[in-house]
């Protein structure tokens, strides 16, 4: 995920699969069937990851519960626009973008260009 760190993004996919409030616990024992971490790291990430914007926290006791503040899918589609927004030539990209689509992102993007073409 583009401005992610691959500790911060994985802390990310651990929110983004359960949408309920994790304790940095929750997201330890998530994390831990691939990678032995600290508890403190977990903390941390989850820390600098509120500082950024990507999560939302709300004390719950003693700990802090984290969500994310946006889907997968938003943050995705967010980090697409910036990279059209930072490209030299953003319609070349788009255009080269567009033709390497499988035929059904094509209709997926043809279906949602009829629905938004009369909005204008």
């Amino acid at each position: 995920m583009q401005g992610l760190g691959e500790l911060e993004t994985a802390v990310m996919e651990v929110l983004w699969l359960d949408p309920s409030p994790q304790r940095v616990r929750d997201v330890l024992d998530a994390l831990s069937t691939r990678r032995k971490l600290a508890y403190t790291t977990v903390m941390t990430v989850l820390d600098n990851l509120h500082r950024k914007g990507w999560v939302s926290r709300e004390l719950d006791g003693r700990a802090y519960r984290y969500l994310a503040t946006r889907s997968r899918e938003d943050s995705v589609a967010h980090a697409l626009r910036e990279l059209l927004d930072s490209a030299e030539d953003p319609e070349s990209v788009l255009l080269r973008f567009a033709r390497s689509v499988s035929p059904r992102e094509s209709e997926v993007l043809r279906r949602a260009l009829g629905d938004t073409a009369g909005d204008q």
